[in-house]
């Protein structure tokens, strides 16, 4: 009778601890995913790296901790005695941090260097993104590379653009210009045939957050706010701590493929 109930408790001990080490691989796997993503995207513009952390589950208490003295006042304090019961997720975290500007020489393409990211609109929503390669559709509209609109500033921070805040090209009329330009401070700028005169079409907002890694991916180079994000703030580039746009480049993805796989 005592050797069998020796036998099932040694039983019970091996399955603790294969579910404890089952808790990490699963764990684990997880971790890999986010790798995985991560080294697939190493050459997507605009990217913000994942990173998975972990934290210890619940502990089994075999016993408490004394303190010094004893019964006898003769002994010393002894530690609790615990069992630790497996791992579980903390978080995958999106790391915010400054991808580098890549050269490309071409004028639509615009890399943000500091906080802030573009607003852009499809339909009733508005997405936000890091991603400044940008075209102009046929009816002389600035888009990104999914045909959503790129806005442009508003007269209060607090308030979101709408569709109306659109950028078009001199009315759309855009085979009637001879040069195009987009400044720092995100004014685009161009100059018709036979006018030397510049104009403005408008200014590109960047829309900045309290909280950047509340942010939820949405596939398509594309976030969206969410309540631990914040509300986005759309400002001005160069003004009131966001970045700066610099035409002629692109950020590329934060991930660093020499970490991915020593990971």
């Amino acid at each position: 009778m005592t050797e069998a109930a020796d036998n099932q408790k040694g039983d019970n001990k091996m399955l603790r601890s294969m579910y404890s080490g089952i808790s990490g691989m699963k764990n684990f796997q997880t971790k890999l995913d986010v790798i995985g993503n991560n080294i697939a995207n190493v050459n997507t513009f605009g990217f913000k790296k994942g990173r998975v952390t972990f934290k210890d589950m619940m502990s089994q208490t075999i016993s408490g901790a004394t303190g010094s003295g004893g019964a006898d006042g003769t002994s010393g304090g002894m530690n609790p005695q615990q069992v630790g019961l497996g791992s579980q997720l903390t978080a995958i975290d999106t790391i915010d941090t400054q991808g580098s500007l890549q050269t490309t020489g071409r004028v639509l393409d615009v890399g943000i260097q500091g906080d802030g990211y573009l607003a852009v609109q499809r339909g009733d929503t508005t997405y936000f993104t890091r991603a400044g390669n940008l075209y102009i559709d046929s009816e002389g509209y600035l888009v990104n590379a999914s045909g959503d609109y790129v806005l442009s500033t508003t007269d209060a921070p607090e308030t979101a653009p709408t569709l109306e805040n659109r950028i078009q090209i001199n009315g759309g009329e855009v085979h009637a210009v001879k040069s195009l330009s987009i400044s720092a401070d995100g004014q685009i700028n161009f100059i018709k045939d036979g006018d030397d005169t510049p104009q403005v079409a408008g200014t590109i907002a960047l829309a900045r957050f309290n909280n950047n890694a509340g942010l939820e991916k949405a596939g398509e180079n594309i976030f969206i706010n969410t309540v631990n994000s914040g509300n986005p703030s759309y400002l001005t580039p160069t003004e009131s701590g966001a970045g700066k746009l610099v035409s002629g480049t692109l950020e590329m993805s934060n991930v660093d493929l020499s970490e991915e796989f020593t990971e």
